[in-house]
């Protein structure tokens, strides 16, 4: 079960092989088997993690939404990110990804007939460039899975490339990382 507690991960990418719209189609499969819904909050990916899953046919009866919070604030206003995470640890960290996540999660439940116990939540945040921001490098994304029955989870990723590049690396690590969850 997801839990309050959050484990940030180092991991570096490595190319799959496996085309974004296959890990999206897997996902919403897997989803719906598992009678599960899913809640996005994007900062650095900017709508585009969400764009790979509701491009499958079907999204609708898994995918509940999403919130693009590039802004601080809204990460605040919207996914309840504290002022003191967002203080201490910068919008581009694995606490504030954890709290995008958990807040997600509790306003898609909120928001909805759907108990929070159905709800898995991913989120996405980091420095895409072209420069470093609040001492966090170019390429380094933050992802957070909180949800029901899997054991929650926290990767930091380290990518190269132009902003671009950097965003399709997330997004497809994104992907991997919610499929191999569901897949435990």
């Amino acid at each position: 079960m997801f839990g309050s507690q959050f484990a940030a991960v180092r991991l570096v990418a490595s190319a799959s092989g496996v085309d974004d719209a296959t890990l999206a189609s897997a996902i919403v499969s897997a989803l719906e088997a598992k009678q599960l819904h899913l809640i996005l909050a994007e900062s650095l990916t900017g709508g585009d993690l969400s764009s790979a899953i509701v491009s499958v046919p079907g999204a609708s009866k898994v995918l509940l939404g999403c919130i693009v919070a590039y802004d601080s604030r809204l990460k605040q206003a919207l996914l309840s990110v504290s002022q003191t995470t967002l203080e201490e640890f910068g919008a581009a960290s694995s606490k504030v990804a954890a709290e995008m996540a958990r807040g997600a999660r509790g306003l898609a439940s909120q928001s909805s007939a759907t108990p929070t116990s159905a709800i898995v939540a991913v989120s996405t945040t980091g420095v895409a460039g072209p420069e470093a921001q609040d001492g966090v490098g170019v390429g380094r994304v933050f992802v957070a899975i909180d949800g029901p029955g899997l054991e929650s989870e926290g990767l930091e990723f380290e990518f190269e490339g132009d902003r671009q590049s950097i965003h399709g690396q997330a997004v497809d690590a994104a992907l991997k990382a919610v499929l191999n969850r569901l897949s435990q």
